[in-house]
């Protein structure tokens, strides 16, 4: 379905042109403005592309019939064609594979330079986004988010807050794939909390984010573990994660009408089978305090978790 404001729409596109002008688009941005290496023949087709865009689906802002902004979506079948995700070029992200029920993989995002300001294409693809997630049931989206080049410590303090703030729960969370890396990458580079704890600022960290970086966290998502360093894109990435019924309420209202739109979309990671037996038996007390224990034996990040969750990662 197509949504409409003004001159502008959201929806999937439908043809091999409407694809091109994807293509095109992307190229514009990722290698014209941000310096990604092209291959030959995308710089002969003036085309940003690889071979997950042949099972891919794409999101696109259309402005009188001219592209101007999208997202490629990668679903699970779409992956299995393909034999596997973009991001597991990137990142271990066996967790998510493991999630019950439709999951998605964004990436590519861009916006044509001319259409940025005010960010108005920007949210008419989260509107398509949105009815997207709704129309396929889709219960996690994942995907990267980029600053422009490949020395994370530039960004220090927005990536340390992310780390400190807005980790993923152990249960779902990726971690940087230092295999991949290119050799003459440093795997030490790729650590988030550069800085310690005390030493980030809210303030300064806010001013280093992209506006995409900045969307996700208003949305309510979360990250997982380590900076992967693209060299052929000359970018520093890290994977974001957004559980579609955790979604900010307000911006769910806002999309669809409805601020509980997604309450029946839930990830589930398979979990509950390791506690199966304890959350059977005949339980005492109130629903919150159920729905406490819950939260703290699956899905909080405590400290004990965090170490030894490093130590597995030592070994």
């Amino acid at each position: 379905m197509a949504i409409k404001v003004r001159d502008f729409e959201v929806r999937l596109t439908r043809n091999k042109e409407e694809r091109k002008q994807v293509r095109q688009l992307r190229y514009k941005i990722f290698v014209e403005e941000e310096g990604a290496i092209p291959t030959k023949e995308q710089q002969n087709l003036r085309e940003e592309y690889d071979a997950y865009d042949n099972f891919a689906e794409y999101m696109a802002v259309f402005h009188k019939n001219k592209v101007v902004g999208t997202y490629r979506i990668i679903g699970r079948e779409a992956a299995e064609k393909m034999g596997g995700f973009y991001t597991e070029t990137e990142f271990d992200i066996k967790k998510i594979k493991k999630v019950r029920g439709n999951i998605a993989e964004m990436s590519r995002a861009c916006v044509d330079t001319n259409y940025r300001e005010g960010g108005l294409v920007m949210r008419m693809l989260w509107m398509g986004m949105t009815d997207y997630i709704l129309k396929r049931k889709i219960v996690l989206m994942f995907g990267v988010a980029s600053w422009v080049g490949t020395q994370p410590a530039h960004y220090a303090q927005a990536i340390s807050y992310l780390y400190y703030n807005h980790l993923a729960p152990i249960s779902l969370r990726p971690v940087v794939a230092v295999e991949k890396l290119d050799e003459s990458v440093n795997p030490k580079l790729t650590r988030m909390n550069i800085l310690p704890k005390d030493f980030v600022d809210k303030a300064l960290a806010k001013s280093q984010m992209t506006p995409l970086v900045k969307g996700y966290l208003r949305l309510g998502a979360q990250f997982g573990k380590g900076v992967f360093i693209d060299k052929q894109f000359n970018t520093s990435d890290v994977f974001v994660i957004l559980q579609t019924k955790n979604m900010n309420r307000a911006y769910q209202k806002h999309f669809t009408g409805n601020e509980n739109a997604f309450d029946h979309l839930v990830a589930d990671d398979g979990a509950m089978k390791k506690f199966g037996k304890v959350m059977l038996l005949p339980f005492t007390g109130s629903i919150a305090l159920f729905k406490a224990a819950a939260q703290f034996f699956l899905f909080n990040d405590a400290d004990d978790a965090e170490i030894i969750e490093e130590e597995n990662n030592g070994k």
